[in-house]
């Protein structure tokens, strides 16, 4: 390595002193791109447009390059081309959620202008951002600005305009990630819903992270320096639910405590950074939880600690690895799937509760993929669910908005016949499954599932995390909101209430029908209450209850 260059972390020089990455040098940077990305996952996971608990941008980031990561994890390969290839395979088929499937697309577009080159220079690596801003913005029908694909833009610009003020891979970089941040702090003026919401582009966001990972990899600075962040309680989400375990980390450690003295954040990250990692930190109304993973030898080690600066009023340990497998080896009771014969028509559904899949057993699907909000399923694993069925005839029902592109991605990585129906609820999906006759003709039966989706009302029911007005709708942290459609609508303090609010904001009088889902943070007696008071309100209509099993949504309600 040359002198001018010695302070890069495993570039090389190339012809005339002239900077150069190869295969091995890419995946390190790729790999500290990750390591900063789940860094900062929570952060990323925050910055939800609406109040609710459910963040999950930053998690399907984080498994996206995971899946990639895993894809060239002991390749011994350097030709630069070759690895560019298999960290977009890996991140097609690990994708997860709308920004982890634009997120593919950008390695996809990478890797195509890097085909057949040994090493990457200034140059090519230019081209190589162009091709990824061209490939996302073609793999989205109706591109908005405000979001991941602006970013992707943004930093393209800066590249071409730096490369030629000077060809030197480094500086470019350096370039490329800052007008990156630059790029998502601009998003609110572009995308007025953020404004509203008081954030930026969450997907945008995680890019940057990513890419300031690989600068900082290429610096030799610290990847694991947590950004201080306490989020609600009812923010926290199970990251064990699809993330690939790490290795030695082995046991999840939940404690709920009272600090004896004011919190010093950054402090404490810092010292549990030395005994597990996957931390996330809750904020209650008098009282903390930490969630962490460790290696088994450590599963004590966060209650000691805590125990020395606070009061420890619960603790909560399970091992991953047994809990995944327990995961894996069950099937919710009374979800007889359809067996579908060659040449008939099969549905794969995705749903978030075990009720509301036994429901889409039911009514004929054949196969059922785990997911929902903070844990949309990836494209391999909506492949893997139909792959192997007897029948070249499919159609999948996402319901829910952001499963759509990976969906989607299923039906072109298939060689069989693949249809996306893209309902964008459990109420849609449901609707859509009535009009199945697997016998029927493909085409037809298509266009009645997509009529069907506008036959009904989706509303739904959850706890807000923070403090916003969008949309004329003030809401205070712990308030119980309501989203029609989509769309913030009702904020009031308690379930009755905001359940009977979202209500009139609908025509009742041109509906009959009010089913309520609820999920697995209600008790029978509550929903029995509201139930109470709802058919009160509306004794014209039929109402009816099933329990969903959804987390983080007390209701979802179809009003048909």
């Amino acid at each position: 390595m040359s002198e001018k260059h010695s302070k890069a972390s495993g570039l090389q020089p190339g012809l005339k002193d002239e900077v150069v990455l190869d295969g091995q040098e890419l995946k390190n940077l790729v790999e500290g791109g990750l390591i900063w990305l789940r860094t900062n996952q929570q952060t990323v996971n925050s910055l939800n447009v609406f109040p609710v608990p459910d963040g999950d941008t930053g998690t399907n980031m984080v498994l996206t390059m995971q899946a990639a990561i895993n894809e060239i994890f002991k390749t011994p390969e350097r030709n630069v081309g070759k690895v560019a290839r298999d960290i977009a395979q890996g991140a097609l088929m690990g994708a997860r959620g709308n920004s982890g499937v634009i997120l593919s697309q950008l390695w996809r577009g990478f890797a195509r202008a890097l085909d057949n080159f040994k090493v990457m220079d200034a140059q090519l690596f230019v081209r190589a951002l162009a091709e990824a801003r061209d490939t996302a913005y073609k793999g989205v029908v109706r591109p908005v600005e405000g979001t991941i694909l602006t970013v992707a833009k943004d930093l393209t610009i800066e590249a071409e305009k730096a490369f030629s003020e000077e060809n030197d891979l480094e500086v470019i970089f350096e370039r490329v990630v800052r007008a990156a941040g630059e790029s998502v702090e601009r998003t609110p003026e572009l995308l007025p819903i953020l404004k509203q919401a008081g954030v930026v582009d969450s997907g945008g966001k995680g890019l940057f992270y990513m890419l300031e990972g690989m600068l900082r990899t290429l610096n030799n600075l610290p990847l694991e320096v947590q950004e201080t962040f306490i989020q609600p309680i009812a923010q926290m989400i199970d990251f064990d639910e699809h993330l690939d375990i790490e290795p030695d980390q082995d046991y999840e450690v939940v404690i709920d405590f009272q600090p004896k003295k004011p919190l010093e954040v950054e402090k404490f990250y810092d010292s549990l950074s030395h005994i597990g990692t996957s931390i996330q930190l809750g904020e209650g109304d008098d009282y903390y939880r930490l969630h962490i993973h460790v290696p088994e030898e450590k599963r004590y080690s966060p209650i000691d600690f805590v125990m020395d600066m606070a009061r420890v009023t619960k603790v909560h340990i399970e091992n991953i690895k047994d809990q995944m497998l327990r995961k894996e080896n069950s099937d919710p009771p009374g979800t007889e799937l359809a067996k579908p014969e060659p040449g008939q028509i099969a549905v794969i559904a995705v749903s978030p509760g075990e009720g509301i899949s036994k429901i889409f057993a039911s009514l004929g699907v054949a196969a059922i993929v785990e997911g929902g909000q903070t844990m949309n399923p990836s494209i391999k694993e909506l492949l893997e669910s139909f792959e192997n069925l007897p029948t070249d005839n499919i159609i999948i029902l996402p319901n829910n908005k952001n499963i759509i592109l990976a969906a989607q991605g299923a039906s072109q990585a298939s060689t069989k016949r693949v249809a996306v129906i893209p309902s964008k609820s459990i109420p849609q999906g449901l609707n859509a499954l009535l009009q199945l006759d697997p016998d029927g003709n493909f085409d037809e039966i298509i266009k009645k599932m997509n009529s069907a989706l506008l036959d009904s009302d989706t509303g739904e029911i959850t706890i807000a995390t923070r403090d916003v007005e969008i949309d004329g709708v003030k809401v205070k942290q712990g308030s119980v909101i309501g989203l029609l459609n989509g769309r913030l609508v009702a904020s009031q303090k308690t379930l009755e209430k905001t359940c009977l609010a979202l209500l009139k904001k609908i025509k009742m009088d041109e509906k009959e029908r009010i089913t309520l889902f609820y999920g697995n943070q209600i008790s029978e007696d509550e929903v029995n209450n509201i139930v109470e008071k709802i058919t009160k309100a509306y004794p014209a209509h039929e109402i009816e209850i099933h329990a969903g099993g959804q987390p983080h949504y007390q209701f979802i309600i179809s009003i048909e």
